[in-house]
């Protein structure tokens, strides 16, 4: 055999080598991260609940995850554990880390304007961008003979189209 038919399979073996090795990493890592907690810190499982920890065993770990509410978890089904600052933040929605600069809720404060009504201090006439045909600028239609053509609108059309078999 050449070197040529067997770089497929080296190449496959090395590739299939390098990926067990890193989730054997990801997983002693995880195990690690389970390994450290401890009765009070805080945690958040796969399914996304938060809790306290209560209790540590070799292989489960009771919650508490409100008042009253114990639950009792295997280890794997820890997803995090968490700083006290990220849980407090979290689940309590304490920040411990305000900014100063403070951005407002509403964009209003953000346009505001030293003049009470910049608008209404210009003596500009409004432009009007609609479309008009030369024709419709020279001649304006007064008020009657709109209010006629607005009246024969509203009546119905009447057609002599369609069957005329009903006698």
């Amino acid at each position: 055999m050449s070197l040529v038919t067997l770089l497929p399979f080296i190449v496959l073996i090395g590739a299939m080598f390098l990926m067990t090795r890193s989730a054997k990493k990801k997983q002693q890592q995880a195990a690690d991260m389970r390994n450290q907690m401890q009765p009070g810190s805080g945690v958040r499982t796969i399914g996304g609940m938060y809790g306290t920890v209560k209790e540590v065993s070799d292989d489960t770990v009771l919650v508490d995850a409100g008042p009253g509410v114990e639950l009792l978890f295997a280890k794997n089904a820890i997803g995090a554990v968490l700083s006290d600052d990220e849980y407090n933040r979290i689940v309590h929605g304490i920040e411990h880390d305000l900014k100063s600069d403070v951005v407002p809720d509403d964009a209003s404060s953000l346009t505001e304007t030293d003049e009470p009504n910049a608008a209404a201090a210009s003596d500009e006439k409004a432009v009007d961008l609609g479309k008009k045909d030369e024709n419709d600028e020279a001649e304006e239609p007064s008020d009657a003979s709109v209010a006629a053509d607005a009246k024969s609108d509203d009546e119905p059309k009447k057609t002599d189209g369609g069957d005329s078999d009903a006698k």
